[in-house]
Order: structure tokens, then sequence, then C-alpha cells
């Protein structure tokens, strides 16, 4: 039986209106995928853009593998952070490295491990032919030598470097939106307070001054230094959240004038995406001296039996023989 004229009106209706739903749905895909794509490769500029300006290889660095580490298949690694004593990197003094930590990161067991150095250990400094305070290495031949004293020392390879000034801490703080720490003592230091056993939440500047407290702690500058592992691991856990990764460009923009690394941007990314339940998996060591005093200057003198404790540990780590 023939359709009447209004049935195939009707029809013929229906079929254009399916059209141009489907064109409409497909032009906002294709626009969605376009901002994404614009917001991928703007991220991804923005990153180079400041891995580069940021990245500065260290030519004399003593080589002590055999070969250079492979992060790309997830070899264990180390790296050295050293916090220098000056306002930012454009200094016009050496300064000294006021902080010394190596942190060491397996991914294969699903650890890390962040071990503080005292800044007045006494030891060889590797380059200058002296015995002084390790934290000298870096006023007597920066990055390259305190590289060089920190591997002799713990007798491990030291396979990167980050250096950050000490104010650029309160910057990176601020631009990862802040941490939260949990103090096992009760003081009070510019302006802050902070209670023994509370889990406080910390901008940039509280930050910052409670890892410099020091003469108020009972146990000294170890008391700062762990302290001052306490604010890295929680910048370190902090990092890898998606609410930090959302506002990159103040990260980056941190990183950009407090930082210097070598580490280059393929490095970071394997890092990122094959290390982040390592480093969400802290465990902090100390490595303790005894105080002396020689010749009128007070040192941190380093029994054999703590440093072959702190070079097994990290050793057994980095998976050495």
């Amino acid at each position: 039986m023939a359709k009447s004229r209004s049935e195939m009106r009707n029809g013929s209706h229906k079929r254009p209106k399916k059209r141009r739903g489907l064109k409409i749905f497909l032009g906002i895909v294709i626009v969605l995928l376009a901002v994404f794509g614009l917001f991928i490769w703007k991220v991804y500029s923005d990153v180079t853009g400041t891995t580069d300006k940021i990245y500065k290889d260290v030519s004399d660095k003593e080589e002590v593998r055999k070969k250079p580490v492979n992060v790309d298949k997830s070899e264990a690694f180390s790296i050295l952070m050293l916090g220098v004593d000056t306002g930012d990197l454009g200094r016009t003094e050496q300064g000294r490295s006021d902080t010394i930590m190596v942190m060491t990161i397996n991914p294969k067991t699903n650890e890390s491990k962040i071990v503080s150095i005292p800044r007045d250990t006494y030891t060889e400094i590797v380059g200058k032919g002296t015995m002084d305070k390790i934290n000298h290495a870096y006023a007597f031949g920066g990055t390259s030598m305190s590289m060089n004293t920190v591997q002799k020392l713990l007798n491990i390879p030291i396979d990167y470097y980050v250096e950050v000034n000490m104010q650029g801490i309160k910057d990176i703080v601020d631009a990862v939106g802040g941490i939260q720490v949990t103090s096992p003592l009760s003081f009070s230091i510019e302006g802050y307070t902070f209670t023994e056993g509370k889990t406080e939440s910390l901008d940039g500047a509280a930050a910052l001054a409670y890892s410099r407290m020091r003469y108020e702690d009972p146990n000294g500058d170890y008391g700062r230094q762990g302290r001052q592992r306490q604010i890295l691991e929680a910048i370190v856990k902090k990092a890898a959240t998606f609410s930090t990764i959302a506002k990159y460009q103040s990260v980056l923009g941190t990183m950009e004038n407090n930082m210097q690394t070598d580490l280059a941007f393929a490095d970071m990314l394997d890092i990122f995406s094959k290390y982040r339940s390592a480093a969400g998996n802290i465990e902090q060591v100390q490595l303790e001296g005894e105080g002396v005093m020689m010749n009128g200057v007070s040192y941190q003198q380093i029994a054999p039996e703590e440093l072959n404790r702190v070079s097994t540990l990290l050793r057994q780590q980095l998976e050495l023989k």
C-alpha cells in the first residue's frame, strides 16, 4: 500500500534531524579533542621550556658506576639534594650547602630512603685535598665537589643532583598548595606555634620557619634535619597528586626561579611514570655523629660503624654488590 503524502513528509524530515544531531555531536567531539590537544601541547611546551632552563650538567663529577643508571629501565638510582644558604640561584657569592640529603629510589622494592648528612660532618673534601666540614665542599667547588665528596663518604654513586635555594622551599610549598606535617615537639618561631603530635597545614612561610628552628630543639641540628626531611617528604607526596598537577604553571615558575638539576626532561617523565609508588613510600634515615672540637672549630665526627650502617642501607637499596 502506498504511503500517504503526510507519512512521506514526516519520514523525510526525521532522517535529516538525525544527521544534524550526529554532525553536531561530532563537531563538539572534534572541538573538545582540539582543545585537549592544545592543552597537552601547552603543558608539554611549558614543561620542556622550564626543564631546559633549570638543567645544568656536572661535567667534572667522578663516575663510580661502570655504566650510567638507566631510569627508562626502572633501575634504582640516587639523588643528592642540596639546600643552599642563598636567596636565589642568581647569587653573586657561592654560599654553602645548608642542607645535604641523599635520596635513593628503588621501584622494584617500591621503597625510597632519605638520608640526612650533618652539615658539620668532618670528612675529606674530594678535589680540595683537605679535611673539613662537608658543607664547605659546595663553597670550595660547587655541586660537583659536593657530589664527589658525598660519593666517597658514603661509598655509593650519586646519579643525579637537585639544588634548591632555601628561599625556594617557601615558594615550592606555596606552589603545591601547602603541605601537612606533624610536629615532634612544641615550639614557637617567627610568629608561628607548633604543637607536639598535632598535624598542621603549612604554607611556605610556616614550612620554612618550621624547618629552620634549631636552638630550641633538644636534638639540636639533628632535630632540625628531621624536620627538613619531613618537609621534603611532604613536598614529594603532594607534588604527585592530581591537585598539584592542575597547578603545574605555578610549580614550573617556582622551579625555574629556585632550582637547578642534571635531570633531563625525559628522565623526569620516566621517574614520574615509573617511580611514583616508590617515591610515596619513604623511610627517613639519619647519619649520626659525635660533636668534637678541633682547633677551636666544632665538627661532627662520624664513627666508622655508623658510616658502614648507612652505606650498607643505601648500597642495598641501589642493588650494589
